[in-house]
This record gives C-alpha cells, sequence and structure tokens, in this order.
C-alpha cells in the first residue's frame, strides 16, 4: 500500500500542483515573516548592545506629558555628583531630541522616508558611539553639524551642503553647514540623525545652556551594573530614571514595537490564506477519491482494510505537505530578502548577509504546510475508506451522502443564526465591549455558517446568478450552468474560498467608507475655520511659526489650541481627561456639540467643558464645581459651563478651556507649545489668504496648513491606504483561491473526459466547449462573490453601528467598491478558466470516448 500511494501520489502529480502551490504560498507567508522579523529584531539588539552604557540616567519619565510639552532635562552639575561616586569610571552629558526639522539646500524637508524620526543630539567622544565620523570633521560650533551618512547619500548633501535647522525650542530656527559625515556601527533604524557641538544643542535645541536629555555612565572594572545602579540611585534619589545596560537595550526593544505588530498582522493574514488553502486541499482530495473510486475498489477487493486504504490517502497528503512546506520554505527565505530590499529602498539599513533563518521559523513552516494539509485531507481519507470492493465494477463516483448532507444544512442553519443573531446584539449594543466582543463572535460564527450552508446555497443562487446563460447562449448557457449545480458540495467549497477574502474586503470597505462620510459630514457640522493648520511627526507649532501665521495679510483671526492632561475630580469619580485649551475665537472655529450649556461661556467665563461621560461618572452637571489639577499647575476650582455630546469624530472624550483659565493655575514656561492652529480669512479674502499662509509657514517643514477640502482629502487618502494596505494582504488569500477555482475546474474536465467526449462527437465545436467551461467558471466565482459581498456588507453594517458611538454615524455603501469586485470575479472566473477549457477543447474525441471517466 506504500508503494502503491507513492506511485499514485507521482502519477497524479500534475492534478496536485495547483495544490502544491497553494501550500507554498501560505508556507512562504508565514515563514517570510518570522524570517523578516527575526532579523530586524536581530539587528537592532545588536544595535542597542553596542550603543547602551553601563547604566543611564534621565528625568524621571513623565507619562502625562502632552504633546509640545517642554523637553525632559537634567541639569548639568549632575555630572560631577555621578563622577564622584566610586564606582563610576566615566561619565557623558547626553543630548538627544526629535523636537526639530531640517531643511535642505532645496529648501525641502529632510526626513527619513521610512517614517523614522530626525533626531538632533551632540557629538561627544565615547566608547561606545553609533556612530563614526568617516569624512570631514566634527561639530566645533553652532555653524556646524555632522549628517549620517545614509541621509547624505539619500538627499545628496556632502560637506559644506549649508542646512536651516527648525527647532521646538524657543531659540527658533537657525542655520548650519555640514562639517562631517558619519556611518553607523551596525545599521540605521530608519533614523535622520544631525549633531551637533553640546553648546549649541543645548542653546539652540533644547533653549536653555547648562542641562542634558539624560547622563551615560561607565563603570568602574569589578563594578557591576546593578551595584552601580544601586549606588547612583541611593545618591541622586527618586527623582530619576535610572537603567543598567540590559535595561536599556530592553527599552530599545521596545522602541521598536512596530516589527511584533507588522509580524502578528501578517501572520492573520497568512492564516486566512492558510484557510483558503485548506479548501483547495479538501476539493482536490475528494475529486480525486471520486475519480479514483474503481481503482479504491479494486484495492478493497485485492485486500485491502478501510485503515489501509485511509492511510494511502493521508500518505499522499503528507508527501504533499511535506513538499509544499519544503519549497515553501525556500521561497519564505526569498520573501525575506525581498521585504530586506523594501526595507532598504526606504530608509532602513538592513543588510541581507543578517538573514535570519532561525530553527523556529522552519519548524513553524512544516508544521504549517504537513498539518494543514492533513486536516484537510482527513475528510476525504473518510470517504475513500468508505469505498466497497464493489464500487469497481460501477462506473461512477463516491455516493452522495443525503442524510449528512441534511445534517450539515441543519447545523449550517443554527450556526449562521446565532452569528446573525450576535451581529445584531452587537449593532445594538453599539461602542461598548459588549458590543465588540458580540461584533467579533458573529463575524467568526457567520463565517463558519455560510461555509458550510455553501452547497446548500448553491442550488439557488447559482440559478439566479445563471439565469440569463441559457438565454444568452443557448445550450451551451444551460449546460454550464447544470455543470456549476451538478455537485454543490464541491461547487460551495471552491466559491467558499473566494467567498473569505472578498468577504473581508467588503467589510473593510463598508467601515473605511461610512469612516470616511461621517468625518466629512461632522467637518461640515462642526468646523467653521476656513484653514486647519497641523504639525508632522509630533512636532509643534513653535511660537516663531505661531507669529508668522498671525502676521499672514487677509486672516481675520487665528485660533490657538494646547492639548494636555488634568486630574479632574467630582463627588463621586475623579480620572484623567484631555484637554483642549483655545483662544476665545475657538468658537467661531469649531462647535464641539453640546448636550447642555454654551462653549461660549467655557472661552467667555472661567470653567471648563467635559465629555458626558466624564460628567456622569463624576455625577457633575452644569454649574457644578470640580477640581482640576492641569499638568504642570496647581490644582483650582471650577464650574462645568458646557457639557460635550460623545457622538463626534474629532473631539471623542476630550475637554475643553480657555487660554486665559488655563493660565491662572500653569505658569507659561510650563505650557505646552500648540500642535494645531485654526484660521479664518477675512470675508472674501479665502484665496488670497490661503496662499498668503501657505508662503508664510513654508519655512516650518514641520507645518501643514490645510483647507477644509484638503482635509477632508486627507482622510479619505489616510483609510484609504490603509484599506489598500489591507487589500494587499488579502490578495494572496483571493490567488490562492483562484488557484482553488481553476483545479476545480481542471479536475472536473479530467473527471468529464468522457461527457465532454461524447458532447463533441454529437456536434460541439471546440469554440463552443471553451465557452462552456467559461461559463461555468464565471457564475461559481460568481457565486462566491455574491457570498462574500452578503457577508462583508452585514459585517460591515454591524460594524458601523458598533462604531456609531464614537462618531462613524453615518452608514456608507460602497458601491463602486462592491461593484467592482462583481467584475473582478468575473474576470477571475474567465482567467481561471483558460487552462482547463483549452484543455477540454483539445481532447482527442475517440479517445476521449473510450476513457474510464
Amino acid at each position: 500500500m506504500w508503494k502503491a500511494s507513492r506511485r499514485n501520489f507521482f502519477a497524479h502529480k500534475g492534478r496536485l500542483s495547483l495544490s502544491l502551490i497553494a501550500v507554498v504560498l501560505s508556507v512562504a507567508f508565514v515563514t517570510g515573516t518570522l524570517m523578516f522579523t527575526s532579523t530586524i529584531t536581530t539587528t537592532f539588539n545588536r544595535l542597542f548592545a553596542t550603543t547602551a552604557s553601563d547604566v543611564a540616567v534621565s528625568a524621571k519619565a513623565d507619562k502625562d506629558a502632552p504633546p509640545g510639552a517642554p523637553e525632559q532635562t537634567v541639569p548639568a552639575s549632575l555630572l560631577g555628583t555621578i563622577k564622584a561616586m566610586p564606582g563610576v569610571q566615566a561619565v557623558y552629558g547626553d543630548i538627544s531630541t526629535d523636537r526639530l526639522a531640517v531643511v535642505g539646500p532645496d529648501n525641502k524637508s529632510i526626513s527619513n522616508s521610512a517614517g523614522g524620526p530626525t533626531i538632533g543630539a551632540n557629538w561627544y567622544p565615547t566608547p561606545h558611539p553609533a556612530v563614526d565620523l568617516t569624512s570631514g570633521r566634527a561639530p566645533s560650533g553652532p555653524g556646524d553639524v555632522v549628517v549620517d551618512a545614509d541621509t547624505a547619500a539619500k538627499k545628496h548633501l556632502t560637506l559644506g551642503s549649508p542646512l536651516r535647522i527648525v527647532t521646538g525650542s524657543d531659540a527658533g530656527s537657525f542655520q548650519a553647514t555640514v562639517s562631517g559625515i558619519a556611518t553607523f556601527r551596525t545599521t540605521n533604524p530608519g533614523e535622520s540623525l544631525f549633531y551637533f557641538d553640546t553648546n549649541t544643542a543645548q542653546t539652540k535645541l533644547l533653549g536653555q545652556a547648562g542641562v542634558y536629555t539624560g547622563v551615560n555612565l561607565d563603570a568602574k572594572p569589578g563594578t557591576s551594573d546593578d551595584t552601580l545602579k544601586a549606588e547612583v540611585t541611593g545618591k541622586l534619589g527618586p527623582g530619576y530614571d535610572v537603567k543598567t545596560r540590559a535595561e536599556q537595550e530592553a527599552d530599545g526593544r521596545n522602541s521598536v514595537g512596530f516589527i511584533g505588530f507588522m509580524k502578528y498582522v501578517m501572520l492573520g493574514f497568512a492564516g486566512i490564506s492558510l484557510m483558503v488553502g485548506a479548501f483547495l486541499i479538501v476539493n482536490t482530495f475528494q475529486m480525486l477519491v471520486a475519480q479514483r473510486t474503481r481503482e479504491l475498489g479494486l484495492l478493497r477487493a485485492l485486500g485491502a482494510s478501510r485503515r489501509q486504504v485511509n492511510r494511502s490517502v493521508r500518505f499522499e497528503a503528507l508527501m504533499l505537505g511535506v513538499i509544499g512546506a519544503t519549497l515553501g520554505i525556500a521561497a519564505g527565505a526569498g520573501m525575506a530578502y525581498g521585504l530586506i530590499a523594501v526595507m532598504n529602498g526606504v530608509g532602513m539599513n538592513l543588510q541581507t548577509s543578517d538573514m535570519s533563518v532561525t530553527v523556529s521559523s522552519v519548524i513553524a513552516g512544516y508544521a504549517v504546510g504537513v498539518l494543514v494539509t492533513l486536516l484537510a485531507a482527513w475528510v476525504p481519507a473518510r470517504r475513500a475508506a468508505r469505498i466497497t470492493p464493489m464500487a469497481a465494477l460501477r462506473d461512477a463516483g463516491t455516493p452522495g451522502d443525503r442524510r449528512s448532507s441534511r445534517i450539515r444544512n441543519g447545523i449550517g442553519l443554527v450556526i449562521g443564526g446565532g452569528g446573525a443573531a450576535a451581529l445584531i446584539g452587537g449593532a445594538a449594543s453599539g461602542a461598548t465591549a459588549t458590543g465588540g466582543l458580540l461584533l467579533g463572535l458573529g463575524v467568526l460564527v457567520t463565517l463558519v455558517g455560510a461555509i458550510l450552508l455553501g452547497p446548500l446555497l448553491a442550488g439557488v443562487v447559482i440559478r439566479v446568478l445563471g439565469v440569463w446563460m441559457p438565454a444568452a447562449f443557448g445550450s451551451v448557457g444551460t449546460m454550464a450552468q447544470r455543470n456549476a449545480l451538478r455537485n454543490p458540495r464541491r461547487t460551495g467549497a471552491t466559491a467558499a474560498a473566494l467567498m473569505i477574502g472578498l468577504s473581508l474586503v467588503s467589510g473593510m470597505a463598508v467601515v473605511g467608507s461610512s469612516l470616511v462620510t461621517s468625518a466629512s459630514a461632522e467637518m461640515d457640522r462642526s468646523v467653521g475655520a476656513d484653514y486647519i493648520i497641523t504639525t508632522n511627526g509630533g512636532l509643534v507649532i513653535t511660537p516663531e511659526a505661531l507669529a508668522q501665521a498671525q502676521a499672514t495679510p487677509g486672516l481675520a483671526h487665528v485660533t490657538e489650541n494646547k492639548f494636555l492632561n488634568a486630574n479632574v475630580s467630582g463627588t463621586s469619580g475623579d480620572g484623567k481627561i484631555e484637554f483642549a485649551a483655545a483662544s476665545p475665537t475657538m468658537t467661531q472655529d469649531f462647535d464641539a456639540g453640546t448636550t447642555a450649556g454654551s462653549m461660549a461661556d467655557v472661552f467667555s467665563k472661567e470653567g471648563i467643558a467635559i465629555p458626558q461621560t466624564e460628567a456622569k461618572s463624576r455625577n457633575a452637571a452644569i454649574g457644578s464645581v470640580l477640581t482640576v489639577a492641569f499638568h504642570g499647575g496647581t490644582p483650582v476650582k471650577l464650574p462645568v459651563l458646557a457639557i460635550i455630546s460623545d457622538k463626534t469624530v474629532f473631539n471623542h472624550g476630550d475637554g475643553y478651556v480657555s487660554l486665559a483659565t488655563l493660565g491662572k493655575s500653569v505658569p507659561a514656561a510650563a505650557q505646552p507649545q500648540d500642535t494645531m492652529l485654526f484660521a479664518k480669512a477675512d470675508k472674501g479674502q479665502q484665496n488670497q489668504a490661503y496662499a498668503a499662509l501657505k508662503d508664510r509657514l513654508a519655512p516650518f517643514p514641520q507645518v501643514t496648513v490645510k483647507s477644509q477640502t484638503d482635509y477632508k482629502k486627507l482622510i479619505q487618502d489616510q483609510v484609504g491606504g490603509v484599506l489598500n494596505m489591507v487589500y494587499g494582504l488579502l490578495g494572496l488569500a483571493i490567488v490562492v483561491a483562484i488557484l482553488g477555482v481553476v483545479n476545480t475546474l481542471a479536475l472536473s474536465v479530467v473527471e468529464r473526459t468522457r461527457e465532454i467526449g461524447l458532447i463533441r462527437a454529437i456536434g460541439m465545436g471546440r469554440r463552443k466547449t471553451r465557452r462552456m467551461i467559461r461559463l461555468e467558471s464565471v457564475v461559481i466565482a460568481l457565486f462566491g462573490a455574491a457570498l462574500g459581498v452578503g457577508l462583508g456588507l452585514a459585517w460591515g453594517v454591524a460594524a458601523q453601528r458598533v462604531l456609531s458611538g464614537i462618531g462613524i454615524s453615518t452608514l456608507a455603501i460602497p458601491v463602486t467598491t462592491i461593484v467592482a469586485v462583481f467584475i473582478g470575479a468575473a474576470v477571475v472566473g474567465l482567467l481561471a478558466a483558460l487552462a482547463p477549457s483549452f484543455r477540454a477543447s483539445r481532447m482527442n474525441v475517440l479517445r476521449a470516448i473510450a476513457a474510464d471517466g
């Protein structure tokens, strides 16, 4: 039996090839993801290990510090205090800040194309530098700057290139010239590095002399890092963060947590493609078992037991899984190399020689490939074992089991109904933990229900979808429709593979379209300003940029916005609320949507506006006096003057306070800088003011000026970018599903060899034969699209209702996307049928009639 199974596997290798490709693609996605993320992790670990000092000291981390808050620093006098400690060998004052933007000689912003930060630092000798000076000289004055080699190469900077440095401090902008170029010792983590002399870094980047952002220590020989940490902590007290080398390395790994997120996202999509691939494998083995009914019956007649037949089919699946996993692991390594090349292209310098092929990734590849294949072949193997010796005398496939179909349909209806109930319950619960849980459960359960009901739905939906075929193509259309209906279980499984990917596409499209529509409607309702001025990369609008905006001709006013946290205590509860502190003109530029009170009172009197849920948790109403402790200030008693609706997109969960009220409890030096401005033009001056405002702020690359139309397009582009990424990752599952359609048609043609020969013999030409196969493929693909779109719409509508509590209040059905899905499905059907239809039309008629099946 083992020999027979092995020979049979290689005899049918052509029929198994597409299933093999599905296994290879799925395994490649899994192993490629693991190898790629492992390579990045290893590279970053080496970077952190080579640049960390024995012990590092910094100001105590302020987790509540708002955007634009003053940089946390330590006094320069701390170096002398630490240097005098017995276990300290050397001490270095370190400055590192991302609160700057750099403008190149072409008057364009210099930043890493991978989205990494622009870092300004002080240059000082240290035994563990991140870079080595490879060209020019170190910075020695306020006009010198050293640039990392990767940034210099990508932005065409050379020694002597002039740069303008825009800082986040009150020092404003200054000019510098490239005096040196430095090369990373290990890898560039995606940053653009600019080094200055220590005095310039202090006075310009930080805005004050005699301070550092941290202090690095080297321990004396024989002093452990933990001992030195304890010594420093005991001397300095609890006001500082003191970390050993190991703790610094751990922080570094945590700072690149996007790697882990990216890994799990990609593995999630790999799992979807594996599920789709499983349908392909199930279909393949079911059809092969059906085509080998006589052969398996003869084996039973010759003495093979049911267990042996079962094992023979599982052995073939095992061989398919092992070969597919082996090829998939090799393909995964190639995919990892490709991803490394992509990351290098966008600014991260990874070496292909550092490619990490770990034992765990290889084991995962074999586990995925072999286990999924064996599980997918389990049902076909059981069905093969039930074939009796008498089947060898019949010219028929495996008899259908009507009872099992009825049981399957009954279970599918129960599960599908339960999933629909969960979706309805989630939609009714809204933006609550229960709503989210029911939504997730409903998505999973309705998917399982739709898969189980596929064969039942095939008989109904294909009759509807194919009603036009007999009228348009006559007998050829009738035969194509009936062929698709011949084996509902097979058709349902083929369509289900396509349904999974298309349902996710449709569901995401509904949520994305609803988000864009809701945001646009909310902007039309709430934003009265003509222009919205925001910052990039977490930077701030400096006083210099603010002054330029306020001096723009044609503007009626500019509204400042500072964001900060405050602890707000009421009679029955307390907790943090994020506040927007704004100018009095805020009421003209933004309507926060109140349920009680007036925003005009908030900006003309002493008091606050708080969200509805926060008011309820503190048992507060209009006129209630709450204790408010703004970040960096002293607690004050302030009345509630307005309560804000929670069902908004742009200010969900935010409170409001006037700048005047904020200034009475928080000193100006402790207040954060602006991160957003609203501006309104004088009547009839919109176009002129817009152009003038852009010109005024052009020297500040961290600032972006957008009109309401621009801002709506930004939201649409951002949502579209996320959806395109999701669609791209789902593309693998859809490719595997297309392979499933091709495989089903190809094996169906083999199964119907004699039938096709007879049809050809009575007069059907080659062109009509090809058309029949193509129409059959199209209707199966449209069936999969109909299931996917229907399921996706149900998911999307339920998700929109759940999210309506946080501002996504308008349901929008993306008709264009849905039409594109159906057109794409028809094209997929046509493409999938090319090879099978060509093979069917090229059959030798006499040989086909004489064939066994």
